[in-house]
Parts: C-alpha cells; sequence; structure tokens
C-alpha cells in the first residue's frame, strides 16, 4: 500500500510502506517460492548438464570439413568416441585460453568503476531501495577496444587468429567460468540482509542454482547481475566476430562482403545495446530474475560462443553475395531494427520519465496494482513487438551465409523458441499480478508477438 503525507512546504511525498492486505503485520520481504519454471529441478539439472553440451557440440563439430563436421556425417559413433577420449578432454584444458578469457573479464570489471559515468537510478526494489548504476558499457568497449588496438600496432593482425585457433579451449573456459560464478553467488546468497528473487526461492539447490536465489549480488556497490548483462558478454561476442574477421583476412587477403554484412550487423547491434544502457534497467532480467546460472551462464558463454556461428561459417566457407542481395537482406535488418529500438525507447521513457510531452500524450491503462501497461504507439500493436524486430535482425545475422547448412540459422531458430517462451512466461506473471485487469489489456492489445499473426 501506499501511504502520502504531507511536507511542510506543501509538496506531497509518497511513502512507501510494505503492509499486508488482511492484517498489520509486515509482509515477508523474502517470501517462500512456491510453484516451478521451466519443468522445475529436473528441467533445471537439464539445463545445467545440456547447454554447456549444446555450446561445446557446436563448438567442436564444425569447422574445416563442414557445419558439421564431414566426419559427423560419415561416422557420428566414431566421431563422438573420438571427442570423448582423455587425450582429447584435457586438450580442452588450454591454459592460454583460460588466461585470455579470464584476463578479458577481469579487463572489463576494472574499467567498469574506473571509468567516469553518470550514476543512473534503477527501479525502487522491495525493500523501498533503488540502486545506482555506472552508465559506461559503451565507453567500456572503446576502451577495451583501443586497448587491443594499441597491443598489435607493431604486430599486425596475426595474433587475432588466436581467437579461431584456440576457440574449444576459449569456449570450455567461458563454461568454467560461468560455473564458478554461479557457484559463487549462489552460496553468497545465504547471507545476511539479502534480497532474494521471488522466483528463485524454492529451497531447492538445483533449481535455485540454476534460476538465481538473489535478486543482485554485489560486491560493495559493483552490482555483478549489471556488470555481466552487457560487457563481458555483447563485448566477447564482438571481440570474436573481429577475431574471425581478422582471420579471414589472414587467409585471403580480403575480408568477403557477407561477412563485413554480418559483423556491420552484430556491432550495430551491440553498440545499440551498450549506448541504450540505462534502457536494460526496466527488463525482466534486472528487476524480476535472480542472478543464477541461467543468466550467468547465457551471458558469459551461450552469447558469445553461439552467436558467432555465422562469422565462424563464413572463415570456413567464405562467401561473397550480390548487391541485391546484400541491399534485401540490409534492409530487413534495419526493419528490425527499427521496430526493436523504437518500441524499447517509447517502453522506457514511459517508465522511467512519465511526465514527458512524449508520455503524455501515451495511452495506457491503469490496473489496480498501480501499474499503467501502454495500449498505444508500438505497445498498442502487440505485447511483445519488441521481440518481432529482435528476430528480424537475428535472422539477417544468417541470410548471409547462403543455405548451404542449417547450423549458421541455429541462432534465430533458437532465439525465436526463447522468445516464444519468455512472452508465455511473462504473460502467465502478468495474469497472476493483474487478474482481471490482464484480460481487459489483453483484449484492447490482441496479438502477442506479430501483429496480425501470433
Amino acid at each position: 500500500m501506499v501511504k502520502q503525507r504531507k511536507t511542510n512546504n506543501n509538496t506531497t511525498e509518497k511513502k512507501e510502506e510494505v503492509v499486508a492486505e488482511s492484517s498489520t503485520q509486515p509482509v515477508e520481504l523474502n517470501p517462500k517460492t512456491v510453484g516451478y519454471e521451466f519443468g522445475g529441478p529436473l528441467g533445471a539439472l537439464g539445463m545445467i548438464v545440456g547447454l554447456p553440451i549444446a555450446v561445446m557440440t557446436l563448438s567442436v563439430s564444425c569447422g574445416a570439413t563442414g557445419y558439421p563436421a564431414k566426419e559427423l556425417l560419415v561416422d557420428w559413433k566414431s566421431f563422438v568416441a573420438q571427442h570423448l577420449t582423455m587425450d582429447f578432454l584435457n586438450s580442452l584444458l588450454d591454459p592460454w585460453a583460460f588466461l585470455f578469457y579470464s584476463g578479458f573479464v577481469f579487463l572489463l570489471a576494472i574499467l567498469y568503476p574506473c571509468l567516469p559515468s553518470d550514476m543512473i537510478p534503477g527501479t525502487r526494489l522491495r525493500d523501498g531501495t533503488i540502486k545506482k548504476y555506472k552508465n559506461n558499457a559503451f565507453t567500456s568497449f572503446h576502451a577495451t577496444f583501443f586497448i587491443f588496438l594499441y597491443w598489435l600496432k607493431d604486430k599486425g593482425l596475426k595474433p587475432l587468429d588466436f581467437v579461431y585457433d584456440h576457440f574449444n579451449g576459449l569456449a570450455f573456459a567461458s563454461i568454467v567460468f560461468s560455473f564458478v560464478l554461479s557457484f559463487a553467488v549462489y552460496f553468497g546468497s545465504f547471507g545476511k540482509k539479502k534480497l532474494l528473487a521471488l522466483g528463485g526461492n524454492t529451497g531447492n539447490p538445483i533449481y535455485d542454482f540454476m534460476i538465481g536465489r538473489e535478486l543482485n549480488p554485489s560486491i560493495g556497490d559493483f552490482d555483478i547481475k549489471y556488470f555481466i548483462e552487457l560487457r563481458p558478454g555483447l563485448i566477447g561476442w564482438i571481440t570474436i566476430d573481429i577475431c574471425l574477421a581478422a582471420k579471414q583476412y589472414n587467409d585471403l587477403g580480403y575480408v568477403s562482403n557477407a561477412l563485413c554484412l554480418v559483423l556491420f550487423f552484430q556491432t550495430w547491434y551491440v553498440m545499440d545495446a551498450l549506448w541504450n544502457e540505462e534502457a536494460i534497467l526496466t527488463t525482466m532480467d534486472i528487476t524480476t530474475d535472480g542472478f543464477g546460472f541461467m543468466l550467468a551462464f547465457g551471458l558469459l558463454s551461450w552469447v558469445p560462443f553461439t552467436y558467432t556461428l555465422q562469422a565462424r561459417y563464413l572463415v570456413d566457407f567464405p562467401r561473397s553475395i550480390s548487391w541485391v542481395e546484400f541491399g534485401a537482406i540490409f534492409a530487413l535488418h534495419f526493419l528490425g531494427y527499427y521496430i526493436f529500438r523504437s518500441a524499447n525507447s517509447q517502453k522506457n521513457e514511459f517508465r522511467s520519465y512519465p511526465n514527458s510531452p512524449t508520455s503524455k500524450k501515451t495511452k495506457y491503462l491503469q490496473t489496480k496494482a498501480g501499474t499503467k501497461l501502454i495500449t498505444s504507439g508500438w505497445w498498442g500493436k502487440s505485447r511483445h513487438i519488441n521481440y518481432f524486430g529482435d528476430w528480424l535482425m537475428a535472422l539477417s545475422y544468417s541470410l548471409p551465409c547462403g543455405f548451404g547448412s542449417p547450423i549458421p540459422y541455429f541462432y534465430p531458430f533458437y532465439f525465436a523458441i526463447l522468445l516464444i517462451h519468455r512472452e508465455r512466461r511473462d504473460d502467465h506473471k502478468c495474469r497472476v499480478k493483474y487478474g482481471e485487469d490482464w484480460e481487459k489489456y489483453c483484449k484492447l492489445v490482441k496479438y502477442r508477438i506479430i501483429p496480425g499473426v501470433y
């Protein structure tokens, strides 16, 4: 409930109090989570085991002989047996790869508190606090980029072949790093005065470890989830892309227009996310989800080592495309980008700056829970219109690879499943939270993701 009191200067100050609806006793700050997502503990265990295997499978089974490898198609049993030997497993413990990956993450961790930045307030948490965050992801990317440029000034591009040559070791290092961090934040969540995620306090260790138990695990003012959300994964994604483009240049003496297109699209996406870093403060990842294996692994390993499949493919199978094909893919990408960015900007401005001229013109449904649900502009066309734009961009990343293999299309295929699952998950939470108001909202905004289709 929200109570108001008058101050001496006749201004009204909102004072939030956590009060039970039916009694005067305070609501428990960290209530026990009732119910599971993702198939419960068994599904969580499947993700903890299966997702790292998927990353390593895509890494070791794709290469110069094919996507998937020719040896896998000819005799898959021998291929699997060969990659389960102790010699191969020991080869994954690549000390240089571990050093490079860990050094990269720690460099970004050092830049985060050191680089100058505005302090941006997040949303109000259940305990009434509002955390402030340094908005310097874009600056961190440029600092990292120029550090590497300085290191390469007398060496040329040849050292960048390291990423292609040690790809398996780097992927494995990212998995190990993800597990170490996930265990650290899980055990740290049992400390005193921790604010737990409403969905991550079931008491089942496997499920809570996967979904994330603590909402905002921090070391002092260093918010681990906020740092991981954009920096190592997205900056790592583009770093790998750049290294793969350098590999193609070292091999061929040029970078194909297909790989240039992929590199441009993905760099644009990452630069846009880093530039608009403030927008993530209103996303479900930051406001609702705990930080556990799902986010740690997804951002530290899954993103940089599966989202770069298209660039890897074009290094192993160089392809040049016609300018008609180039233009059509380019147009598709920026249609998706326009939908994605303008929709997210509309939502972020409405939430962060409700008194701006644009926000005052926005139509919305006022819920009994106090939240305003947008019913005009992009958000009047579908309840997750930004997902549609995001998926169109994902498809444009793969189209430059042609249709010689389905593997480069892994990302848009997986991403479609992810977005549909996330939409269903959000829909369930909103039905529980808003009740009949959500039913009214769904009648006003009929489509889930694609206007007129779904």
